[in-house]
C-alpha cells in the first residue's frame, strides 16, 4: 500500500503520496479528472517551469522575493529542465478550463522541491516556500498556460523544421536521379501527357518547402507574449516592470527571439496565435497526405497494379499471404497526418470558445499543438528515413506504361487537330495500337514527323510541336 501524508487547501485535508513533490491542488485534479492516463508533453512541463524559474528570479531582481527562497526556485527549476523530477508532473491534459490543474501542479513541485533544497522535508508544517505566494509570484494561471503554449512550439519549432527539411533534401535527390525517366501523367486518376518522373517527385518537395515558409510566418505569432497579464489583462499584483522584465529573461534563458505584448488583454483573450500555427500544420498534413496517397497509388503491384514505385520492404504485408508487402510507411503517415488535421479542428473550435478575458479551453489547445508536433516530426522522421531514402523507381514499367498510352496525340494537336487527334486516340485504344500505328494508317503524317513530334522527353519541356 501507498503511504500518505496529509496536505491542506482551501477545501480542506486530503491524501497525497508520501514522496510525491505535488501537494493538495494537484492531488484533487488527479481525483476530478481521472481521464485518459496522459500527463502533459515534455514541451509543456518546459515551458511552465521555465516561466517560473525566470518569475523568481525577476522577482528577485526587483527585491520582491527572499533571495534564499528564489534562489532555491532557480535551482528547483534547473533540475526539472535537466530532466529531473518529469514523473510529479501528472495532471491529465483533459482537465478544469484554463489550466489551473496544470499551472498548480507546477507551482507545488517546484516550492516542495525548493524547500527540499532548503532543507525542509515536503511534510514538514514550517516549510518556507509557497506555491502560490512565492512560486506563482505576480503569475496567474491566464497569462502563464497561453505564455507556455506559445514557448512549448517555439522549443520544438526548430525540430520541426530541421525534420521537414530532412524531407525536402532526400526528396530533391531522388528527383535529380530520376530527371530522366519519362512516364505518363495522370489527371482525374486516367492517362495524361507525359512527365519526368523527377519533375513529379520535385514537385512534392517544393510542395513542403513551400509549406515551411507557411509554418515560419505562422510561428512569428507566438513570438508575443501575454506574462504579466495576470488575471484578466490588467497586471494586477505584478510590479510595473514585470512584463518587460519577463520577456526579456525567456529570451535570455531560452535561446528564442520573444517580444512584448502591445495589448496584454488581447493576447489573453485570443487564441489567434495558437490557432494560426495549428492551421499550419494542418495544411502541410494535407500535402503529406497527398504525397502519401500518390506513392502508396504508384507502388500499387507489384504485378497488377502502376507499379511504378517500389517501397522499400520493412516488415511482412500479411499474416496469411505469404511474400505480400505492403506499403506500411506510406499508410502511417496517411495515420497520422489524418490525427493532426482532426487535433487541428479540435484546436480551431477551442480557440472560438473563449468567453470575455479568458479562454478556458487552453489546456487542450495546449495538448493538442504538442501532440500534432510530435506526430509530424515523428511520423515524417520514420516516413523519410524508412520510405524515402530507399524507394526505387521502376524505368522500365514507367516506359511502357507510357508506350500504351494513346493520350500522346495531344502532342499532335497543333498539326492533325483536335478532332483528328480524338479519333486517333479512340482507334488506338479500341484496338490495342500504339498512337504511332493509328496515324500512319490514317495518312495523316509520315514516320519521320511522327518520330519528331512523339519525342515523350521534348513533351515533358514543354512549347508547340509543328
Amino acid at each position: 500500500m501507498t503511504d500518505y501524508r496529509i496536505e491542506k487547501d482551501s477545501l480542506g485535508e486530503v491524501q497525497v503520496p508520501k514522496d510525491a513533490l505535488y501537494a493538495a491542488q494537484t492531488q484533487r485534479a488527479l481525483q476530478n479528472f481521472p481521464i485518459t492516463g496522459m500527463r502533459p508533453y515534455p514541451a509543456f512541463i518546459w515551458s511552465m517551469v521555465m516561466i517560473k524559474r525566470a518569475a523568481a528570479e525577476v522577482h528577485k531582481d526587483l527585491g520582491l522575493l527572499d533571495e534564499k527562497v528564489a534562489d532555491a526556485i532557480i535551482q528547483a527549476g534547473d533540475e526539472i529542465l535537466a530532466g529531473q523530477h518529469q514523473e510529479h508532473f501528472v495532471v491529465d491534459p483533459f482537465q478544469a478550463g484554463a489550466g489551473t490543474s496544470h499551472n498548480m501542479n507546477t507551482n507545488e513541485v517546484l516550492a516542495n522541491r525548493a524547500n527540499q533544497i532548503l532543507g525542509y522535508a515536503v511534510d514538514a508544517d514550517d516549510k518556507p516556500v509557497h506555491p502560490n505566494d512565492h512560486v506563482n509570484m505576480g503569475q496567474s494561471t491566464n497569462d502563464t498556460i497561453p505564455t507556455a503554449i506559445r514557448l512549448g512550439v517555439l522549443w520544438r519549432l526548430d525540430e520541426l523544421l530541421d525534420t521537414l527539411q530532412h524531407f525536402v533534401d532526400v526528396t530533391y535527390k531522388k528527383a535529380e536521379a530520376w530527371d530522366g525517366i519519362v512516364k505518363t501523367g495522370r489527371t482525374h486518376l486516367q492517362d495524361a501527357v507525359p512527365v519526368r518522373l523527377g519533375q513529379e517527385v520535385g514537385a512534392w518537395a517544393k510542395a513542403i518547402e513551400r509549406q515551411m515558409d507557411k509554418i515560419r510566418f505562422a510561428a512569428e505569432g507566438l513570438r508575443r507574449l501575454g506574462i504579466g497579464g495576470t488575471a484578466a489583462g490588467t497586471g494586477l499584483n505584478a510590479h510595473p516592470d514585470y512584463h518587460r522584465r519577463m520577456v526579456k529573461k525567456l529570451s535570455e534563458l531560452t535561446g528564442i527571439e520573444l517580444h512584448e505584448s502591445d495589448n496584454l488583454f488581447e493576447s489573453m483573450q485570443s487564441m489567434q496565435d495558437p490557432v494560426f500555427f495549428s492551421a499550419a500544420l494542418r495544411n502541410i498534413a494535407m500535402d503529406f497526405t497527398r504525397i502519401a496517397n500518390d506513392i502508396r497509388l504508384l507502388s500499387a503491384g507489384p504485378t497488377t497494379g502502376i507499379a511504378e514505385l517500389t517501397c522499400p520492404t520493412v516488415q511482412p504485408g500479411s499474416s496469411i499471404m505469404p511474400g505480400k508487402v505492403n506499403p506500411v510507411m506510406a499508410e502511417m503517415l496517411n495515420q497520422s497526418m489524418y490525427h493532426v488535421m482532426g487535433n487541428d479542428t479540435a484546436v480551431n473550435m477551442s480557440g472560438a470558445a473563449g468567453q470575455f478575458e479568458l479562454n478556458v479551453m487552453m489546456p487542450i489547445i495546449s495538448h493538442n499543438l504538442n501532440e500534432m508536433m510530435q506526430v509530424v516530426i515523428g511520423s515524417v522522421r520514420a516516413f523519410t528515413d524508412k520510405l524515402m531514402v530507399d524507394l526505387v523507381a521502376n524505368a522500365e514499367t514507367a516506359e511502357g506504361w507510357l508506350s500504351r498510352n494513346p493520350i500522346l496525340v495531344t502532342a499532335l494537336n497543333p498539326i492533325i487537330g483536335y478532332n483528328n487527334g480524338a479519333k486517333v486516340a479512340k482507334k488506338a485504344l479500341a484496338e490495342g495500337k500504339s498512337v504511332k500505328q493509328v496515324v500512319l494508317e490514317m495518312g495523316l503524317m509520315s514516320e519521320a514527323e511522327l518520330d519528331e513530334a512523339l519525342n515523350a522527353k521534348s513533351m515533358t519541356e514543354g512549347g508547340i510541336r509543328s
